[in-house]
């Protein structure tokens, strides 16, 4: 046998032994077969820049036709689901309690302004998020100017130009990114403080036999998860009031709620992320199975699919209802609310409780998982 078939032969039998391990190797292949598919389907559905199904308040305070044509142009378009109301400040408590992320007012004396040459429509949108809004000014824009091409089409006599888009933001008048872009960061950093480095400490503590030990001792399971979480509180709150200032001092963006609500929430999301990472590490017992799948769970659909880069109702319906059973959803729009807008109960109250009640049972599952392990 020549000495090239022998070297063939050694790469065969370790190629075949790899690929045995593989196969063996349940994470392995979750990671190289699983992950890229999940991955694929989450940049492929999740990532886009388009903004479909805007709700909208559209408060029609002028009977004429003109002013229903106007109102019907944007109850045509496909970027927005309108709502027709007939007085502003209802208007203004839809946009208050998000049901609604822009208001277009065409008031009492369009049509006589329209008769004599002109007329104006008030556009204000959302600003919470930057992008967002200019995209949703954009498509006003395109809807007032289609309205005015089917007028002028039926050869109404047009003056250049007939209406005038009088636009404001609300929240953020600058129009300033840095406003929804600083409390998306915040929600980052405290999923990656809660759930990524709890999931590898005790992933590692399980790898190194540590925890065994400590089971037969008479501490409790309890005293343990406590020993293992306060110190990633503090930590996570400690990230939480340097973002805070830097949002504040560096990036100018306001803090119009309470700090003392924003503690409130935060700490409720924090046990949430806290209770992700016990829940992980204590299943799987791997730093790298543990490292992957909160990377997977936590920070990858924190920063896709909780409305921090990409507007939801861009997404599939399935995606959508995806996005209801993940904690940093809620945590975005409270964070948004608080710093943006102040604190508007109306939104405040239900997504802190469904943090309340994913931070309980997941506290829950970690606790029986572990107690599970001492039997």
């Amino acid at each position: 046998m020549t000495t090239g078939s022998r070297k063939l032969r050694r790469i065969f039998a370790l190629v075949r032994k790899e690929t045995l391990q593989l196969v063996r190797d349940p994470s392995s292949i979750a990671i190289g077969i699983v992950m890229p598919v999940v991955l694929v389907l989450l940049f492929g559905y999740g990532l886009s820049l388009d903004v479909r199904h805007v709700p909208l308040a559209v408060v029609l305070e002028d009977s004429g036709p003109e002013a229903r044509a106007v109102a019907a142009g944007f109850r045509l378009s496909p970027y927005f689901d309108v709502r027709l109301v007939t007085s502003m400040a209802a208007a203004e408590r839809l946009m208050l309690r998000r049901e609604v992320d822009g208001i277009v007012r065409i008031r009492p004396d369009f049509s006589r302004q329209l008769a004599a040459g002109g007329g104006e429509v008030q556009v204000l949108v959302h600003g919470t998020d930057a992008n967002t809004a200019r995209i949703i000014q954009a498509y006003a824009q395109g809807a007032i100017g289609q309205w005015a091409a089917r007028r002028a089409a039926q050869g109404a006599v047009v003056s250049a130009p007939p209406v005038t888009v009088v636009e404001r933001i609300w929240f953020n008048e600058a129009n300033d990114s840095h406003y929804f872009l600083v409390p998306g960061l915040i929600v980052l950093i405290m999923t990656l403080i809660g759930a990524f480095l709890t999931a590898l400490v005790m992933a590692r503590e399980w790898e190194r036999g540590t925890l065994e030990a400590l089971f037969v001792t008479p501490v409790r399971t309890d005293e343990i998860l406590l020993g293992k979480t306060i110190p990633y509180f503090l930590l996570g709150m400690i990230g939480l009031v340097l973002c805070i200032l830097a949002g504040q001092f560096l990036f100018g963006v306001p803090l119009r709620g309470s700090v003392l609500v924003l503690a409130a929430v935060s700490m409720l999301y924090l046990l949430v992320t806290l209770g992700i990472g016990l829940l992980v590490s204590s299943a799987t017992r791997s730093q790298f199975l543990a490292s992957q799948l909160a990377l997977l769970v936590t920070f990858l659909p924190a920063m896709m699919l909780s409305g921090f880069l990409f507007d939801l109702r861009s997404m599939p319906a399935a995606i959508q209802l995806i996005t209801y059973v993940l904690p940093a959803r809620y945590y975005v729009a409270l964070l948004q609310t608080i710093f943006l807008a102040g604190d508007v109960w109306a939104v405040i109250l239900p997504d802190a409780a469904v943090l309340a009640f994913m931070a309980a049972l997941l506290l829950l599952l970690s606790r029986a998982v572990t107690r599970k392990t001492l039997a």
